[in-house]
């Protein structure tokens, strides 16, 4: 089978679209036919070798966390799915990933696919959504009657967050620049700041219940976040840690993302309901995942890309 794969941590030209062999499901495990997977920043940490201590790699590594595609072979003792079946997974992160025409998940991890949007792009969801949905809830602990800010409302995790803010109750402020606000607007954010234009400490001009930070801060940034916090409330960074404010009873959480296919599962009823919708950037080929990478890391790359098996 072609995969893109890596034999050492390094940069983007480390990436090598190669033949390699076609996996066996073992027990409890499932052979998926990837209709595509998708760039998630993770990815370009664990290739650069970033965070080889907490999801070390055994070379030839294949990247890709997320999965969308069909059922193909089933493993031992593994019931409920059956071949052909269309599904959707956050694979461990330091498993051979999807950027390949065949991946092994766990059966535990799958879910059914959205039946309302192409399956390509439904590689866009697991991810960033279940991120999204553990950070505000989960952490955050976001009820109705709430007030939210949103940090880095543009990036794929912000999209859905501020959806899922919405819907849950919460007055939303969201920080983009302006090539992303029409996108933010749309999914019902109350109020955007353009950060590009104002810094958001300055530009908010109140606390919020709740903060959730999806961007690399500077410390003094970061502080300045723990700032916009109302007394009592919680800073949710997927990025940079944040200092507690006991004084003021802020707690901090910094957000490391899991596998769970039963809240999947939950988000894509959603996305099949009307209610989550999956925002697709770009669509690339397996064999431009370098590429893809590179543009990543030199900060070309916007919005979420899938990238097509």
């Amino acid at each position: 089978m072609k995969a893109v794969r890596y034999h050492r941590y390094g940069d983007s030209d480390v990436l090598t679209y190669e033949e390699a062999d076609r996996p066996v499901p073992g027990t409890g495990q499932v052979l998926v036919k990837v209709a595509a997977t998708s760039f998630n920043p993770v990815d370009a940490a664990i290739r650069a070798g970033y965070l080889q201590q907490v999801f070390p790699l055994v070379f030839p590594h294949v990247p890709g966390i997320d999965v969308a595609g069909t059922v193909a072979e089933l493993g031992p003792d593994v019931t409920g799915w059956s071949a052909g079946d269309a599904v959707v997974a956050f694979l461990p992160m330091s498993a051979p990933g999807a950027a390949a025409e065949y991946v092994l998940a766990p059966s535990e991890a799958l879910a059914a696919a959205p039946r309302t949007v192409d399956l390509a792009d439904a590689a866009a969801l697991p991810a960033t959504a279940l991120t999204a949905w553990q950070a505000l809830f989960e952490h955050a602990e976001l009820r109705a009657g709430q007030t939210i800010l949103i940090n880095g409302a543009g990036g794929a995790v912000g999209g859905y967050a501020v959806q899922l803010a919405k819907r849950a109750g919460a007055t939303v402020t969201a920080t983009t620049s302006a090539r992303s606000a029409d996108r933010v607007r749309a999914h019902r954010a109350d109020r955007i700041i353009d950060y590009t234009v104002t810094p958001v400490t300055q530009a908010a001009g109140v606390r919020f219940d709740v903060v959730l930070n999806l961007v690399t801060t500077s410390a003094e940034e970061t502080a300045a976040l723990v700032g916009l916090v109302s007394d009592g409330g919680v800073l949710v960074s997927t990025t940079t840690p944040a200092p507690e404010d006991t004084a003021r009873g802020v707690r901090t959480v910094r957000v490391f993302a899991r596998s769970d296919a039963a809240r999947l599962a939950e988000l894509v009823a959603l996305v099949d309901a009307g209610e989550l919708r999956i925002d697709v950037a770009d669509r690339r080929p397996l064999a431009d995942l370098a590429d893809v990478h590179e543009q990543a890391v030199t900060g070309r790359l916007t919005g979420k890309t899938v990238i097509t098996v």
